[in-house]
């Protein structure tokens, strides 16, 4: 089997409200990988509120998709070394990580279609049933919207809800946080995401008055950057400290894991440099005994949480439009089952190119 040619584009998405008053759209970084032996891969990144998207699809197209063309798609993981070591003056973070991703994904797929598995059970299954966590609660939001949308999670089943912490005040976030604790009820935990936003100092003071919430973790307190700070954050405050949604390799990873930085990873496998890294990566946090629970697409990320001992939870955001993919995964009782179509299992709806294809 051999790569023939690699259809790349972007994709622009509006969200609705109340995530609109954060994030007006979304978009996607598609590679669509055909084959000489009719095998097709779809490859996607989503790059989180669009900035930058642009940027990844012509490196994407320019760059990476040239040294795939007549290789034969299932030597995975030797193309990935030879797309990772391209342009070795050109780290692969930021943009360069978004474009291998999705180059990546759709490298899997068409493994596991060839192989007539669902990626799950291609890599070793562990599990075909995952928990997820409602997530949400961004800055703009009222307090009545934010628990709109807390209890519209809860109302799905699912056992965790997770908000951002983002008033400059801490007093103004724990209030926040205690109108959602109240209107969830015990049968529903709770976690925080500062987004990189404070200092050591500040993150101390914050989770202080954060404590009585019995937190499920504190997500991502200082620049992903500084691993350092994020270390003497997670040393010094009771929550358990959880980060890895922007940080790119294994090598960023085993950092955060060597100084204890964290008791749960979150890598993206749109950033996180595809599906091939972000197996290594988990693969490396079991071995530490850390929880992993990879950043948003949950669509994409059941594959990864079912194939490893140490999955936790995906993260649902609840944003996609009925008319871009043909089947996403439905929330019942809290739960996502992973999709047992061969490859990955995603496919863009008919129509949805053409739709919402950016110029």
């Amino acid at each position: 089997m051999k790569i023939t040619s690699i259809d790349a584009f972007v994709l622009a998405v509006p969200t609705p409200k109340p995530m609109a008053l954060n994030y007006a759209q979304q978009k996607l970084v598609v590679a669509e990988i055909s084959t000489d032996e009719g095998v097709k891969g779809l490859g996607y990144s989503l790059v989180f509120g669009g900035g930058g998207a642009e940027a990844v699809h012509a490196y994407l197209e320019t760059r990476l998709a040239p040294v795939l063309i007549g290789e034969d798609p299932l030597f995975v993981e030797r193309l990935w070394e030879k797309m990772f070591r391209t342009d070795m003056g050109m780290k692969k973070q930021g943009v360069a990580a978004y474009a291998l991703s999705a180059l990546d994904i759709g490298l899997w797929d068409i493994a596991g279609k060839a192989a007539g598995l669902p990626l799950y059970k291609l890599w070793g299954a562990v599990t075909d049933r995952i928990p997820a966590y409602g997530s949400g609660g961004w800055s703009k939001y009222s307090e009545r919207e934010l628990i709109a949308e807390a209890e519209k999670y809860a109302a799905l089943g699912c056992k965790y809800y997770k908000m951002k912490i983002h008033h400059a005040d801490p007093r103004e976030n724990a209030k926040r946080v205690g109108a959602v604790r109240r209107a969830l009820g015990d049968g529903v935990r709770m976690m925080v995401d500062v987004n990189q936003r404070l200092d050591v100092l500040a993150n101390i003071r914050q989770a202080q008055v954060l404590e009585e919430f019995d937190l499920v973790w504190y997500e991502e307190p200082v620049l992903a950057d500084d691993i350092a700070a994020c270390a003497e954050v997670a040393h010094g405050i009771k929550i358990p400290v959880a980060t890895g949604e922007n940080n790119y390799t294994r090598f960023e990873f085993r950092d955060l894991v060597e100084r204890r930085a964290a008791r749960v990873l979150m890598p993206d496998v749109c950033r996180a440099n595809g599906f091939s890294e972000t197996m290594r990566i988990g693969r490396h946090a079991a071995a530490h005994q850390i929880a992993v629970a990879p950043h948003v697409v949950h669509e994409l990320s059941l594959q990864v949480v079912g194939a490893l001992p140490n999955g936790f939870l995906v993260e649902f955001i609840d944003w996609t439009p009925p008319d871009l993919f043909e089947e996403m995964p439905e929330c019942r009782d809290g739960c996502f089952s992973v999709p047992e179509r061969p490859g990955h299992g995603m496919a863009l709806a008919r129509g949805a190119k053409e739709k919402y294809r950016s110029a």
